[in-house]
């Protein structure tokens, strides 16, 4: 059998011809207006024998435990079962809820459990960061795949040991916060940048009519709540989030070489440099044979034996000059013009950083 691999990869080119504006709210957010992370330890039970093995012990201990608060004591050592898992509960609570409010929460196995498909979580108290319980969590499991097994062979389609149960989970506590109290809104930027800060601080004065925002900093610019804004504070921060900004980007140049994913800002350009380019091709080949010793010989054994053929070829290269300062659409043709694959690309941009000639930053993930 042969088999031939060829390497593949998508380019893509995020070019914006004009600037334009966002919303506050698209690049910024109010500060104290966040989430918090929530996680807690329970049993996931009802499972159909793919559950934890023997060989968990904390998952036999939770098992002993939660019987014994019910009434039922069960030595740990006494416990078969595989039809109960132990798991991770995890969840995120959102700002401003209120007790009672229903939230996701996700439910990953700890143990060696198969799946968790058809489970029921128990109750399970949510934690904070503080050790003070937030919201209990129960319900049945959703899991978007499965796994099977019978007579040697298994199947498994995406991952069945991590599960969903929505709105699994009840808000028992608020986390308490006066977001107005100190009679100022801060609104911090994403991605902090000193230009698009100046930009920020004009567009609000622009809206009060007068210099009321202060930068603070390149993340972040305070507010007043003055005026006929005082008694409508929540008034305010919705007007200040549909004010439009045009957000500045520096020239950036992202490369993925795991998928050979090439981004390149509306910004970038290069110095004046010469590029030689080779394509370069390389195709492997396998072919099984079965080797076997002579009729009626004496010694020997049958074996199976792989013959691997490995070609390496490389084309004649060609010089692009490319001018300096060129635009982006320059900059693409130039390298179109050589022929560059995206693989061949990320050794491009990394040469041309080294040099000096890339007026960008370059991003490798």
């Amino acid at each position: 059998m042969k088999r031939i691999f060829y390497l593949s990869f998508v380019l893509a080119f995020f070019c914006t011809a004009y600037a334009y504006g966002a919303r506050l709210k698209d690049i910024a957010d109010i500060e104290g207006v966040r989430g918090n992370q929530l996680f807690g330890y329970g049993l996931v039970v009802g499972l159909n024998g793919t559950g934890d093995g023997n060989g968990v012990d904390f998952a036999v201990q939770s098992l002993s435990n939660m019987l014994e608060k019910m009434g039922v004591r069960v030595e740990p050592d006494d416990l078969k079962v595989k039809n109960v898992a132990a798991v991770m509960v995890t969840a995120e609570l959102p700002p401003f809820v209120r007790p009672g409010t229903h939230i996701d929460v996700t439910v990953s196995s700890l143990g060696d459990a198969k799946s968790l498909e058809g489970g029921m979580l128990v109750f399970t108290p949510l934690k904070g960061a503080d050790g003070n319980v937030y919201a209990v969590a129960q319900g049945s499991v959703t899991v978007g795949g499965f796994a099977v097994g019978a007579g040697g062979d298994s199947a498994q389609k995406n991952h069945p040991t991590v599960g969903i149960i929505a709105e699994g989970a009840i808000v028992e506590r608020a986390i308490p916060f006066d977001l107005f109290q100190s009679k100022r809104i801060r609104i911090v930027l994403r991605h902090p940048d000193f230009t698009t800060m100046t930009r920020v601080v004009r567009e609000i004065n622009l809206f009060f009519g007068k210099p009321l925002a202060r930068a603070v900093d390149a993340a972040s610019v305070e507010v007043p709540i003055t005026g006929k804004y005082a008694p409508d504070p929540i008034g305010l921060v919705a007007q200040l989030e549909a004010i439009q900004v045009e957000q500045d980007v520096g020239a950036k140049v992202v490369v993925n070489e795991r998928t050979g994913t090439i981004i390149i800002g509306e910004n970038v350009t290069i110095n004046t440099i010469a590029l030689a380019h080779g394509n370069l091709h390389i195709t492997v080949r396998s072919e099984t044979q079965v080797s076997q010793p002579p009729p009626l010989a004496q010694t020997g054994q049958t074996q199976v034996v792989t013959n691997a053929d490995i070609k390496v070829s490389e084309e004649g290269g060609n010089f692009a000059v490319v001018k300096k300062s060129v635009t982006l659409r320059e900059l693409v043709d130039a390298l179109n013009s050589l022929g560059a694959t995206p693989r061949d690309l990320i050794s491009i941009f990394n040469a041309l950083k080294r040099a000096g000639a890339l007026n960008a930053e370059l991003v490798v993930m």
